[in-house]
């Protein structure tokens, strides 16, 4: 399903007509890529920032794919992302969790999907101007469509909802003649491996206060260079589930366009040591 996708998702990109020169309201690249979980911001974690690049009045629709290949596991994920006036985002994404043959046990499906809602509302701020930086509330509905598996080793639920709050702040002709963007997002969540392996567990079912942060420095205007750190709570006893990060390398060239490549280092999946890899995305803005 996924593969058909990002097909189809390349192709409305060719398609795509150019965007309207008066909606083209905030700086190149301010927009952010599409996220494994649908939500504007880097790869792994969402940004105080809205989808596309439009301000008032203005609408933007992005769609965007990535795909991660580790060790034992391969994670496909789609999204797509509407803002609004640069006020308010709606998301929606699916992923699929591709685990190694030789690691589920009969009877188990070992391809886990997982459906992502979100929504975002910037609630105060400006990402460049002003004395306060941009403020965004976030909201997310996941469930789990294959949770056999992530039940059977302890998860409650197959479904949850998770909130996160992100502040944001680009500074302009910074450190070394480079603009620098910064962010944080606090996340409340009981999902375990963001979901794609349940959420809560037979032996605790509170919500886990999470930090994830972001920083690019951006080597030209089109060009980024970051890292991201993902705070993740051990929410199944036993299987050792680790923080994430990435360093990557982001490209803009055009106002419709965005990739980014990075190296990531997901530590230990369901008790699976050294996961890291590639992570590559894809994200066209209309």
């Amino acid at each position: 399903m996924l593969r058909q996708s990002v097909v189809c998702l390349a192709a409305l990109i060719a398609l795509a007509g150019p965007t309207r020169a008066e909606d083209e309201g905030r700086l190149d690249a301010t927009g952010g890529l599409v996220g494994i979980e649908a939500a504007a911001g880097g790869g792994l974690v969402p940004w105080a920032v809205l989808a596309g690049l439009s301000t008032k009045p203005g609408f933007d629709l992005v769609a965007g794919s990535s795909l991660t290949v580790l060790d034992d596991f391969r994670l496909e994920s789609i999204g797509l992302s509407a803002s609004w006036n640069d006020r308010f985002e709606l998301s929606l994404g699916r992923q699929q969790f591709d685990i190694d043959a030789d690691l589920v046990p009969p009877g188990f499906d070992r391809h886990l999907r997982q459906s992502v809602l979100g929504a975002k509302l910037r609630l105060a701020g400006d990402l460049i101007y002003g004395a306060t930086p941009q403020l965004a509330l976030g909201l997310q509905y996941k469930r789990n469509d294959d949770a056999a598996l992530a039940l059977a080793i302890g998860a409650r639920r197959d479904h949850d909802v998770e909130a996160y709050l992100s502040v944001t702040r680009l500074w302009l002709d910074g450190p070394f003649d480079r603009n620098w963007l910064l962010n944080a997002t606090l996340r409340a969540t009981r999902a375990n491996e963001t979901g794609l392996l349940g959420f809560g567990s037979t032996d605790r079912d509170g919500y886990n206060l999470v930090g994830e942060v972001s920083a690019a420095m951006f080597l030209q205007p089109q060009l980024a260079l970051g890292f991201e750190y993902r705070q993740k709570p051990e929410g199944l006893p036993g299987l050792g589930e680790s923080d994430w990060r990435d360093v990557f390398l982001a490209w803009f060239p055009s106002r419709r366009i965005s990739l980014a490549l990075a190296f990531v280092d997901l530590g230990r999946i369901a008790a699976r040591p050294g996961q890291d890899g590639l992570f590559v995305s894809i994200n066209g803005n209309w």
